[in-house]
């Protein structure tokens, strides 16, 4: 009997889930083992598999779509979530990553809080290279798609300038949170928010002293 290799697809999008099967089907046509692919579409699917150790224990690799339908786990609210729940509760599973988020705040975020053996911006994969990501997962893993390569190239150079803290107050100036509600978002008044900021200018060499400069030359530098 031809042992199983069996993975876990947790993505609410038929044509996505059907492009991962058909790339693991192809590098799998010639192998020893048997495939056996397990779908979920919604974070409620995903967990009651997660939470069922006799069926994910026997999980060699997961695929996990960042968004996902909300469920009744009002605590999970996102694939992220699911992702932190995984590594918790099985750090030697391997894990990929897949998200349409291209945003360089958010890919930080994830390869901080999971760290994923794979992490593929959607954009990024053409069949092809959704097969060599599977190869290289299988064997050597991480796999980083392109937009992930080139974030972290970008802040290489830059990684001892800025803490959490900077990196989430420039991705909320981003997207145009308002002063004010920034202290419920962020573990500071508005004064250590104001500090801050000049700080960041200074970082980034903002002389005009504009918030809109300040997030242009974060994009620049691959932070947001």
């Amino acid at each position: 009997m031809m042992k199983q290799f069996k993975v876990l697809i947790i993505d609410d999008h038929p044509l996505i889930a059907s492009a991962y099967q058909q790339a693991l089907e192809e590098v799998f046509n010639e192998s020893d083992f048997e495939l056996d692919i397990l779908f979920a579409t919604s974070i409620d699917e995903a967990y009651d598999i997660i939470e069922d150790s006799a069926t994910f224990d026997k999980i060699d690799i997961i695929f996990l779509d960042i968004r996902l339908p909300k469920g009744k786990h009002l605590k999970i609210l996102s694939g992220e979530d699911l992702g932190i729940i995984i590594r918790k509760k099985y750090p030697k599973k391997k894990l990929v990553i897949a998200t349409t988020f291209n945003d360089n705040y958010r890919i930080h975020s994830i390869l901080k809080n999971i760290d994923p053996d794979g992490f593929l911006v959607k954009n990024d994969l053409t069949p092809a290279e959704l097969v060599c990501a599977i190869k290289v997962l299988l064997s050597e893993p991480p796999f980083y798609s392109k937009t992930v390569l080139k974030m972290l190239r970008k802040q290489i150079s830059d990684e001892a300038l800025l803490d959490n803290t900077d990196r989430r107050l420039l991705y909320e100036i981003s997207i145009g949170t308002k002063m004010k509600e920034l202290p419920n978002i962020l573990p500071l008044s508005k004064a250590g928010i104001e500090r801050r900021k000049r700080n960041l200018k200074l970082v980034f060499e903002v002389e005009s002293g504009s918030d809109r400069d300040l997030v242009f030359q974060a994009k620049e530098r691959g932070f947001i």
